[in-house]
């Protein structure tokens, strides 16, 4: 499976079958001025939670290339009414869908829509794929509910999980969420966009590796295998 990143928390998955984007806001990051939205193509687009930095490009890539839009109830209403296909979700919830099984589980933020609206309770998603069990947490505090993950669903063989601090938990956050959800294998996201949330990238690097955790820091365009 290769996974492409894009900027801020918006990556790609692609399974050769199915391209799974997440959290798309490109136009918005300067950082990310090089990436030609135009060109990315989608089958769903698993968005965490409402905020801009989330979902900007969300109606324009959902429309243009029929993508089915998964979310939590609120935020998935909301694009409904942008004519795009969705597939609500909600804490606990779970559904399988052509590329493999969702679980739909509990992250500490806030959330609302770029009209102001309510946008639900964030979240993140659990994916079965056939060959391994992947965690985005999206923007999140860390908090005890993610020893649940491992408990239920079982051990996690890949993360992405935000690592800048300020608005989310901060890499020794990453690290312990890493730990908590038993999982040794970590791509970093949510970090450099702008000035709170900028990161020592060798200090990042080197606590990460004390803690035996393989870890990666993708430049933005960049790709690697999972």
């Amino acid at each position: 499976m290769k996974c492409t990143f894009y900027g801020h928390a918006c990556f790609l998955l692609d399974t050769g079958h199915h391209k799974i984007l997440f959290d798309p806001f490109i136009r918005g990051n300067e950082k990310a001025a090089h990436i030609d939205v135009d060109s990315i193509e989608a089958d769903f687009i698993l968005l965490s939670h409402a905020h801009v930095d989330h979902v900007a490009e969300t109606e324009e890539i959902a429309r243009r290339c029929g993508a089915t839009v998964v979310s939590n109830y609120e935020v998935a209403m909301y694009f409904g009414g942008k004519e795009c296909q969705i597939h609500p979700m909600n804490h606990g919830g779970s559904w399988s869908f052509d590329f493999g099984r969702v679980h739909y589980v509990q992250a500490v933020h806030t959330s609302s829509l770029p009209d102001g609206s309510y946008g639900g309770q964030p979240g993140g998603f659990v994916i079965e794929f056939d060959n391994m069990l992947f965690y985005y947490s999206g923007d999140t505090a860390v908090t005890l509910d993610m020893t649940l993950i491992p408990e239920m669903i079982g051990p996690i063989d890949f993360s992405v999980l935000p690592i800048g601090g300020n608005f989310t938990m901060d890499h020794i956050g990453a690290i312990k969420t890493s730990e908590l959800v038993q999982c040794k294998r970590v791509l970093g996201i949510h970090f450099d966009t702008f000035g709170y949330i900028e990161v020592d990238h060798n200090k990042v690097k080197a606590d990460f590796k004390n803690a035996g955790i393989d870890f990666t820091m993708l430049a933005i365009g960049d790709s690697m295998n999972i």
